[in-house]
């Protein structure tokens, strides 16, 4: 394998495994939230379908139904709904192409219908953001461009303390 092979597969271990680390950091906030009662909010599967029988580890090949949705859903104290795609990276910029048109559409739906709906994101698992989905639906028309810089998601922070992110800090439904 040559260096650039090497480099490009290393990153997409790194990538994955933060990814992997953020979605466990989301769903010990889903519990918390689910304990205290003040939100039901859960993942949304992946749309798939197996192609075969698991073989004697439990693994089996499987195809993507159909482009996924946004990551996690649920109801509020107070029954409001709540819909949010979650996105990490490194970088120093986050990218609106990050989410699919499915996924837009399905933000967009939801907005229009009262739920709230957002792009929750993470940068070096270290700084969360709640970017509202208008803001992500609109970033080129109010920065000129289609991703969002640390200093611009700042406004958009959302505390964080031991490994517990409170993406639901400042929701006014939420009464914990």
């Amino acid at each position: 394998m040559d260096a650039a092979r090497y480099r490009a597969a290393a990153a997409g271990r790194r990538s994955r495994a933060a990814g992997e680390i953020w979605e466990e950091v989301i769903e010990a906030a889903c519990r918390h939230y689910r304990l205290t009662g003040a939100a039901e909010i859960t993942k949304t599967p992946e749309p798939m379908k197996p192609l075969g029988r698991p073989n004697s580890r439990g693994q089996f090949l499987a195809c993507y139904t159909k482009q996924a949705q946004p990551d996690y859903g649920g109801t509020l104290k107070g029954g409001r709904s709540i819909y949010f795609e979650a996105k990490h990276t490194d970088d120093e910029r986050i990218e609106q192409r990050r989410l699919t048109q499915e996924q837009q559409d399905d933000l967009e739906a939801h907005h229009k219908l009262g739920a709230i709906a957002f792009v929750l994101v993470s940068v070096s698992l270290t700084d969360f953001y709640r970017v509202p989905w208008p803001v992500w639906r609109d970033m080129a028309e109010i920065y000129g461009r289609k991703y969002m810089t640390h200093a611009e998601l700042s406004r958009y922070e959302v505390p964080a303390t031991a490994g517990f992110i409170k993406f639901l800090h400042g929701i006014e439904e939420v009464t914990t």
